[in-house]
């Protein structure tokens, strides 16, 4: 099983956070007790906003994940989500009297800015300023001083919140909270409120405060209790202006998602709970109006709007039913637009199955020793499937690590928003470190020379040292013992793995698998070696695709998977000891852009290399060997399928184009699909077989698969 960093607790606890926030606005313990709803939804309930604030600061500002480019999405999306919001809900505003004399231009730009054009969307603008002041404090001063500046914001706003008749006491500060309120009725809002619950989120993130779950929980069983305590008697005192804020708030939190960061697992669905929480929280208050409306109509106001607990349960399950036909129209809208989009390919495409990806990612995983990680190798534009859809959807099936072989394929992946390890197998320039320390990435010592330079750049990085254990490419020479030893104490290099290559694992000839021993041999005798010296060993790995397929007994901490992560071995003559269920997740097609008949003795294509011994008819498809399709697949030496049957490539392949002889097959228009490689109905095209006929391997099919592809990224038929 993986050691993965997959946060299951947090996920889920997004569902709990929305139905409390149902509840605030639905008071649906009114009917029984007002003291409990109070508690229910004015202590209880008020965890629900920091939460999901917390849960942004989390995965956005932490000193190891922060990233300008992923707070610029967060905000650009969550800016648009908002627009959307208040359009959806102009409509109830103007039915309210919003749009009146007295409240219009400041009003409204002040609605926007703090405190929603709806009670409920205050959140939004909240969320935006609240992630921007927290981003730029720890950007400028650190997440320390950062949260000394946020807590200090927040007492501000909690004496304008829960504490507010104490100050009201004082004249001088009555008037200075007076002329805040002129600015935003709460000072619940996002520079008073939502900041600190962004900086406590990265701080937990950053560190682990306390690493026993039944220490937080007595914790937060304590901090509940006493802002519990505080909330009844500041009630009871009459002195809130309002109940979002209190003092003991700070520690429930941070207790109370510390703890949920203990419960991990694999998350399949964490999109999903993100989108479906987010759809709630924006639609319930119009589930409100419409099951008042309904219970009208229907002469049910005693059932569904008196009684507060049945009005709550209505709202919720119409919320729930409302998100799941969106998230449903969602997906039906996304098949229909790749439809669309595969149906206006002017050109040639490239199909991505996730569904077979998700599926050899698993049955690796479990021919992995206990204990041991799946490091997917996604360099070459994940050999040609996808830049980054395929991490991005390894990273949400709980892949968290990745390996790539150039900087700039590690900046794109952070750019993309992808999280966990990432390592640079190849060279990088020393004076790129600091973009290697900007984008978190992991950087391989290629040999000493390398690392004492990179060491000089001053910047502190992660890396990974890579032993030279008889492939003579990259890496420190296998005795190299007290070279390797020195780099450990490198002031700026924080030496996070070590690990080899092996360069025939995928031979089970008796020469090549001594020679793969011997590798293996000599790294874990440098292994021993480093030990010996009190060097506490870092993760190792050794194993890829081959080496798993057959070495499966070596226990490692990760497994570099290649090849066959994609669901393909590199040469059809491979034998394995290992045989695993892979399935091939990409498939090359092309279409029929043009047919013409040939007469007998015509020829077709550069050199006259196909001369019609009968009259036929051919078809021009839009692909060639600028696509990286192999030109010596010419002259029938290749294939493609249309309508199920196999037919040759006839000619040479050109840059652009090429043709195929289609005199035998029925029925075939302009516009019909024609596979390269993969399925049509029961006839299949290998990648290896493709490999094969060229006298190359997939890994160079693959990866040389040009960037004028379009790409099709989806799940098996089955799954739509």
């Amino acid at each position: 099983m993986n050691k993965k960093v997959v946060f299951t607790g947090i996920d889920y606890f997004r569902i709990i956070a929305a139905f409390l926030i149902i509840a605030i606005h639905t008071s649906p313990l009114t009917t029984y007790s007002g003291t409990a709803d109070f508690i229910l939804t004015r202590i209880i309930g008020r965890t629900a906003v920091p939460f999901f604030f917390m849960t942004s600061g989390f995965f956005l500002i932490s000193e190891y994940n922060y990233n300008s480019d992923k707070l610029k999405t967060f905000i650009k999306r969550t800016t648009i989500i908002y627009c959307i919001a208040i359009v959806l809900y102009i409509p109830i505003n103007i039915y309210n009297g919003y749009f009146t004399m007295d409240h219009l231009l400041l009003n409204i730009i002040k609605d926007i800015v703090f405190d929603g054009t709806l009670y409920h969307l205050w959140y939004l603008p909240a969320a935006i300023m609240g992630v921007a002041i927290a981003s730029l404090l720890v950007k400028k001063i650190g997440l320390k001083w950062a949260f000394a500046a946020t807590a200090f914001l927040y007492v501000i706003g909690l004496l304008g919140d829960s504490y507010f008749g104490f100050i009201e006491q004082v004249p001088f500060l009555k008037n200075v909270y007076s002329n805040l309120f002129e600015l935003s009725d709460y000072t619940r809002n996002g520079v008073f409120f939502a900041p600190i619950f962004f900086v406590l989120g990265g701080l937990i993130a950053s560190k682990k405060f306390c690493t026993s779950l039944r220490k937080n929980l007595i914790g937060l069983t304590v901090a509940f209790f006493l802002m519990l305590g505080e909330g009844m008697l500041l009630s009871n005192i009459n002195v809130q202006r309002h109940d979002s804020m209190y003092i003991m708030l700070i520690p429930c939190m941070f207790f109370l998602f510390t703890s949920l960061t203990f419960w991990k697992g694999l998350r399949t669905s964490a999109s999903l709970l993100r989108t479906s929480t987010l759809i709630i929280y924006v639609i319930h208050p119009m589930m409100i109006i419409a099951v008042r409306m309904t219970a009208k109509v229907l002469g049910l106001q005693t059932l569904l709007i008196d009684n507060s607990i049945f009005h709550y349960l209505a709202v919720s399950a119409s919320s729930v039913a409302v998100s799941f036909i969106i998230l449903v129209l969602r997906k039906h809208i996304k098949k229909k637009s790749k439809q669309v989009c595969l149906s206006g390919t002017d050109r040639s495409w490239i199909e991505v199955d996730l569904d077979n990806l998700r599926h050899n990612a698993s049955i690796l995983q479990k021919a992995m020793p206990i204990g041991c990680e799946l490091m997917a190798v996604v360099k070459a534009n994940s050999y040609g499937h996808g830049a980054t859809s395929v991490p991005k959807f390894l990273n949400r099936i709980g892949v968290n690590a990745f390996a790539v072989a150039t900087i700039d394929e590690g900046i794109e992946l952070r750019k993309g928003d992808l999280q966990g390890e990432i390592l640079i197998m190849g060279y990088t320039d020393p004076v790129r470190a600091k973009e290697i320390q900007k984008y978190d990435l992991t950087q391989t010592l290629i040999d000493y020379n390398y690392a004492v330079i990179l060491n000089k750049q001053g910047y502190s990085i992660k890396v990974h040292i890579k032993i030279d254990t008889g492939m003579h490419r990259l890496g420190f020479n296998k005795n190299d013992v007290a070279k390797v030893v020195e780099v450990f104490q490198a002031r700026n290099l924080k030496i996070c793995g070590i690990y080899t290559h092996l360069c025939v694992s995928d031979s089970l000839a008796d020469e090549d698998i001594n020679f793969t021993c011997k590798q293996i041999a000599a790294f874990y005798e440098l292994l021993e070696a480093i030990s010996g010296k009190n060097i506490k060993l870092p993760k190792i790995h050794i194993q890829s695709s081959y080496g798993l397929l057959n070495y499966p007994e070596l226990e490692c901490d990760y497994v570099r998977v290649g090849i066959s992560l994609y669901g393909v071995l590199s040469s059809p003559e491979d034998k394995t000891k290992l045989q695993l269920d892979l399935r091939p997740v990409l498939s090359l097609k092309s279409q029929v852009v043009l047919i013409r008949k040939v007469i007998k003795g015509e020829s077709v294509g550069y050199g006259r290399k196909f001369i019609a011994e009968k009259d036929s008819q051919i078809a021009i498809l839009p692909i060639g060997y600028a696509d990286g399709l192999p030109r010596n697949l010419s002259n029938n030496t290749g294939s493609v399928l249309i309508h199920g049957y196999r037919v040759p490539i006839i000619g040479r392949i050109c840059m652009d184009q090429l043709a195929i002889d289609i005199t035998d097959i029925p029925e075939v228009h302009i516009g019909d699909t024609v596979t390269l490689i993969g399925k049509d109905g029961q006839a299949e095209i290998y990648a290896a077989e493709v490999a094969g006929n060229t006298h190359s391997i997939t890994n160079e099919i693959f990866s040389r698969m040009g960037g004028r592809l379009k790409f099709v990224t989806g799940f098996t038929q089955t799954h739509l």
